[in-house]
C-alpha cells in the first residue's frame, strides 16, 4: 500500500489507445482519492483517440498536489491497457515503481468482454493504494454513471482480491 501520511505524492500513469476507457479509469482513480480525503490532480493527452490513437492520463494525489503531470521516471504505478502503449510509456516508471503489465495480460486471458479491462486494472491498482473500498465503489458508480455498474463492481472486487 502506498502510504500517504508523509504527504508523498502518488504518481499514476494510465496508457492505452482510444476506446479502451483510459480517461474513465483515470477519472475514477482520481475520484476515489478525493473521496478518501486526498487532493488529486489529473491530466490527459489524447491524439486521435477515436481512431485507436495513443491515450495517456496522469493522476497524482496526496495531502497537497501542485502539478497534474507525472515526470519521466517518477511514476509509482504504470497502468497499461495496451501492450504497445506499455512499451512507449515505460520510461515514466520509477526504478521502484509498480508495473501492472502482467495484470493486463491476466485481464486479456480472464475477461471475455474486453470493455471491462479498465475496471479489472483499477481493481488491481487498488491493491497498492491506501484508498478505502468504499471510496473506490463510490467512484465507480459516479465514473460509470450507472452503466453496467453491478458487473463493474463485481469485476473490480474480484480483481482487487475481495
Amino acid at each position: 500500500m502506498a502510504n500517504n501520511t508523509d504527504n508523498k505524492v502518488v504518481n499514476i500513469m494510465f496508457c492505452g489507445i482510444g476506446g479502451q476507457g483510459i480517461l474513465t479509469a483515470s477519472e475514477i482513480a482520481a475520484l476515489a482519492a478525493v473521496y478518501d480525503g486526498y487532493h488529486a490532480k489529473k491530466s490527459e493527452v489524447h491524439g486521435m483517440a477515436q481512431r485507436g490513437g495513443s491515450v495517456e492520463s496522469h493522476v497524482r494525489f496526496a495531502k497537497q498536489v501542485a502539478s497534474p503531470l507525472v515526470e519521466t521516471e517518477k511514476a509509482d504505478f504504470l497502468v497499461p491497457f495496451h501492450e504497445g502503449e506499455h512499451e512507449r510509456m515505460f520510461h515514466y516508471l520509477s526504478k521502484n515503481g509498480v508495473d501492472l503489465f502482467k495484470d493486463l495480460l491476466e485481464a486479456d486471458e480472464k475477461l471475455t468482454d474486453k470493455k471491462f479491462i479498465n475496471t479489472f486494472m483499477l481493481g488491481r491498482l487498488s491493491k497498492h493504494l491506501n484508498i478505502s473500498e468504499e471510496s473506490w465503489l463510490k467512484a465507480l458508480e459516479k465514473g460509470f454513471k450507472g452503466k453496467f455498474i453491478e458487473q463493474n463492481k463485481r469485476i473490480f472486487l474480484e480483481a482487487a482480491g475481495k
